[in-house]
C-alpha cells in the first residue's frame, strides 16, 4: 500500500522534510533500498549515513543524524517508528471470505463475515472470528472460539476447546492445547493424571513456528495479551504467562510456572515446575530456573540455577581463573608439606 511522505509522517504523528509529496510502498535495509523505500537510522549510531542512503525515498532518524537537503522523517526513537511504518505499509493480511473446495467444515462451525479458508482444513464445531485467515492444513477443534482477524499459518492445530482472542498470529506448525506431561506411578506402572483444562491465548499473541503450548491438567494454560513468543518453545500445562512477556527460542517451560507481565526471557532457558518470573525480569540465555524459584522483578539474571547478572558475573570470573587457582593451591600444598618436613627435623634432630 502506498503512502506519500507527508501522508506516512502524518499517521505516524512525527515531522519531517523533504519533499512530502514523494511516495514510498515499503521498507527495506540500505544495502536493498530503491526509490520507493523507507529506511532507518538508530539513535546511538555515530557513524555517517552510507552512500546507498542517496538510494531511498526517505530516512527515518533522529534529526540531529539527518543532513539538510535529505527526505527525512525525524524520530527519537526511529527503530519503534521504523516498524511502525512496516505496518501501515505492509498491514497484516485480513481475510475476504473464500473457502477452498477442499476444506471440510462442521455443519456446527460459525464462521462469520471475510473469513478465508485455506485447502485441506478442518473445521469443528467452533466460532471462528470476522477477518481471519486460516491457511492450508490448520485444524481447529470442537468447541475452539478463534476471535477476529487472527491468522493461522500452515498445519496450525487447535485441540479441541482452545480459545483464542483478537489478532492473534500463530506460525507454522503451532500445536496448542496437547495433553501435559503429567503421570502418576502407582509402583509398577505410569498412571496418566487427567489432561482435560483448556488453552487461553489473549489479544494480539504472536507464537513462532513449531511452539507447543500443553492444555492445563484441571485449569487453564494462559497467555497474556501482547506476549510474544519465539519458534520451537514448550509450554507446559497450566503454565501461565503475564501480557506483554518476550519469550526468545528453544526455551522449556514446566508446569504451573508463572511468568509476570513484561518479563523478557533469553533462548534456551529452562523452567522446572513451579516457579514464578516476577514483573520485568529477564533473564539471559541458557540460563536454569530450579522448580518453585522466585525470580525477582525489575533485575537481570544468567547463569545455572539462574542468578542475579552481577553476582554470575563475579562468579564466571572466578570460575575463568580455576586452573591458575588449582596451580596456587598446588604450590601451597608443597610449601606446607615443605615445612612440616622442616619443622618436624627441628623437633626430632635425630
Amino acid at each position: 500500500m502506498g503512502y506519500s511522505i507527508s501522508q506516512l509522517a502524518r499517521v505516524l504523528g512525527l515531522p519531517y522534510q523533504g519533499d512530502g509529496e514523494r511516495d514510498v510502498t515499503r521498507v527495506s535495509s540500505w544495502q536493498d533500498a530503491d526509490c520507493l523505500s523507507v529506511v532507518f537510522k538508530d539513535a546511538d549510531s555515530r557513524e555517517p549515513l552510507p552512500p546507498c542512503a542517496l538510494r531511498a525515498a526517505c530516512i527515518i532518524a533522529p534529526q540531529s543524524l539527518v543532513p539538510s537537503g535529505c527526505t527525512a522523517i525525524f524520530s527519537e526513537r526511529p527503530k519503534l517508528d521504523f516498524a511502525r511504518a512496516a505496518r501501515i505499509l505492509a498491514p497484516p493480511p485480513a481475510g475476504s471470505g473464500a473457502t477452498h473446495s477442499t476444506a471440510s467444515i462442521s455443519p456446527g462451525a460459525v464462521i462469520e463475515h471475510e473469513v478465508d479458508i485455506g485447502p485441506y482444513v478442518t473445521v469443528g464445531a467452533a466460532k471462528i472470528g470476522r477477518g481471519s485467515v486460516l491457511h492450508a492444513g490448520v485444524v481447529v477443534g470442537d468447541g475452539c472460539v478463534v476471535g477476529e482477524k487472527c491468522l493461522l499459518h500452515p498445519h496450525v492445530v487447535l485441540y479441541p476447546g482452545v480459545q483464542l482472542g483478537d489478532r492473534v498470529v500463530l506460525h507454522a506448525g503451532v500445536i496448542a492445547g496437547s495433553d501435559g506431561f503429567g503421570y502418576v506411578f502407582d509402583g509398577e506402572v505410569q498412571v496418566k493424571f487427567p489432561q482435560v483444562g483448556n488453552v487461553a491465548i489473549e489479544d494480539d499473541v504472536e507464537i513462532g513456528a513449531n511452539t507447543t503450548i500443553d492444555r492445563g491438567s484441571l485449569g487453564t494454560t494462559r497467555i497474556g495479551a501482547g506476549t510474544k513468543i519465539d519458534n520451537l518453545v514448550q509450554i507446559a500445562h497450566n503454565v501461565e504467562i503475564g501480557r506483554g512477556v518476550v519469550i526468545a527460542a528453544q526455551t522449556g517451560i514446566s508446569g504451573s510456572t508463572i511468568i509476570g507481565d513484561y518479563a523478557v526471557i533469553g533462548g534456551q532457558v529452562g523452567f522446572g515446575d513451579h516457579a514464578r518470573v516476577e514483573k520485568g525480569a529477564v533473564i539471559g540465555s541458557k540460563a536454569g530456573v530450579l522448580p518453585g524459584k522466585i525470580v525477582r522483578g525489575g533485575e537481570v539474571y544468567w547463569g545455572i540455577p539462574v542468578r542475579p547478572l552481577q553476582e554470575f558475573k563475579r562468579l564466571n570470573a572466578l570460575f575463568g581463573r580455576l586452573p591458575q587457582m588449582k596451580e596456587q593451591i598446588d604450590g601451597l600444598k608443597e610449601t606446607v608439606q615443605r615445612l612440616e618436613a622442616e619443622l618436624e627435623k627441628l623437633r626430632d634432630p635425630k
